[in-house]
């Protein structure tokens, strides 16, 4: 048999442990599966062991989780083709005679690049990499140009297909195509504020994102032209979207569409290689296995957690401060930033979900105001995915940070890049307060779609 301890000072132990490692730069993924094991050898007798295969294999055999790989193939195959690169300068040609248009442009062609891609860091480097130099040749205020990288960049965690809403639908046990839905109108009224902020400081001072110079402008008949070439990969975004909306298809399914549409649009492109595939095979991959590595890890961590009583405390602890619960949701919120400043987003969702989400269920539809229990669900889950993305953003592990890091001007110093992050930060706070004040803004579309 094993050892007993008192739960207040294993919680201490196991995330205290859990911190230092993650602090001494080891990889997330093998540092929640070791602890899990040490702990579950420490506490736990041979019984207890077989907790590692009972948690793991109803991931391996997830149906669900199939879709992670197809998404990351039909990103990492579009990124290969071009088609991103040929996004951009469509929509920069387009938008950027406006004052501040190419930062609005590069948030646009994020968004539109996050309903392509549920992955976070294509999105920021390839953004980083083609926009950063095109917006600072033009005298943009590196902080205004930065910013709208990383702030559009990480729209990609909440825009459908976002890898993140299939983890967290698989661990809450919950309908992906719905948290697609549901997140669509927030992801959105994100965008829209991070393109009101930044045209709204452009004309207040011009000098931040002066229009290109009439000579570089493009005629009406040009702009159809670029547009024609955006018509295959826009097409292959509506109909991957489309499916799931309609219920036509699952978001496996539809994800399988995709990844075959992908090879048609890189054929039209004439990018299709042996070489793209076998490049884009590899990058699915490597991210596919880090994915399911840190579930792996966290699950068995969390599941010791949960079994030696756990959950009971973290509930106990946060009834017992009598905050009523508005006061739990905002401290749970308050607790997913702190996370989100450390840890990566696969290793939070797997440590707080499975606790948090009972603890919501627990306190009811009713006390929220919201209809059902099923409103209930999806409103903390979207609004889970509309923390998530602040912590891409937050210093000082913000990964967002260390991405556009890597491709930005070796002359501009890291201090440039937090402060750029911190009025998008300040706007993405709002978006989340709205989202809890205003819980349409998450189950309109969704009860629209499906007529509950």
């Amino acid at each position: 048999m094993g050892i007993e301890m008192e739960i207040g000072w294993l919680t201490a132990l196991m995330f205290g442990s859990l911190m230092a490692l993650l602090m001494a730069g080891l990889p997330l993924a093998f540092v929640t599966g070791g602890l899990a094991c040490v702990f579950l050898f420490i506490l736990g007798d041979a019984q207890t062991l077989n907790i590692v295969p009972s948690r793991i294999f109803p991931l391996m055999t997830n149906y669900q989780l199939s879709a992670i790989p197809l998404f990351i193939f039909l990103a990492a195959m579009l990124e290969r083709a071009g088609i991103i690169n040929e996004m951009f300068d469509v929509i920069y040609k387009l938008m950027g005679g406006v004052k501040g248009g190419l930062a609005a442009a590069t948030i646009i062609a994020s968004t539109i690049l996050a309903a392509m891609v549920g992955v976070i860091g294509a999105a920021v480097v390839t953004m980083g990499i083609i926009a950063l130099p095109a917006m600072l040749e033009r005298h943009y205020d590196p902080k205004i140009a930065m910013g709208s990288i990383m702030a559009g960049g990480t729209l990609g965690i909440l825009i459908p297909p976002s890898i993140l809403a299939i983890i967290y639908a698989v661990v809450a046990e919950q309908s992906v195509g719905e948290l697609f839905i549901g997140a669509v109108l927030p992801g959105l009224l994100l965008s829209g504020m991070y393109i009101f902020y930044v045209t709204a400081m452009c004309y207040l001072d011009p000098k931040k994102g002066p229009p290109i110079p009439v000579e570089e402008r493009i005629d009406t008949r040009e702009k159809l032209r670029l547009l024609g070439n955006m018509a295959a990969p826009i097409t292959l975004i509506f109909v991957v979207l489309g499916v799931i909306f309609a219920g036509v298809a699952t978001p496996v399914e539809a994800a399988g569409i995709g990844t075959f549409g992908a090879f048609i649009v890189a054929a039209i492109h004439r990018k299709l290689s042996w070489q793209t595939i076998r490049e884009a095979c590899m990058t699915t991959l490597k991210a596919s296995a880090m994915v399911i590595w840190i579930m792996f890890g966290a699950t068995i961590f969390v599941g010791l957690y949960v079994l030696e009583g756990g959950q009971q405390f973290v509930e106990q602890t946060m009834t017992g401060l009598g905050l009523g619960p508005w006061g739990i949701l905002i401290l749970m919120q308050v607790v997913l930033i702190i996370l989100g400043m450390f840890l990566d987003w696969v290793g939070i969702l797997l440590l707080a979900v499975p606790i948090f989400v009972p603890i919501i269920r627990a306190l009811g539809a009713q006390a929220f105001g919201l209809g059902s229990e099923g409103d209930l669900v999806l409103w903390f889950g979207v609004l889970y995915l509309v923390n998530m993305q602040m912590s891409f953003l937050s210093p000082p592990f913000g990964y967002a940070l260390f991405y556009l890091r890597g491709v930005a001007p070796a002359e501009i110093p890291m201090s440039d890049i937090f402060k750029s992050a911190l009025p998008f930060l300040a706007l993405q706070i709002v978006g989340l307060v709205l989202c809890m004040v205003f819980p349409q803004i998450i189950t309109w579309l969704p009860r629209l779609v499906y007529g509950g």
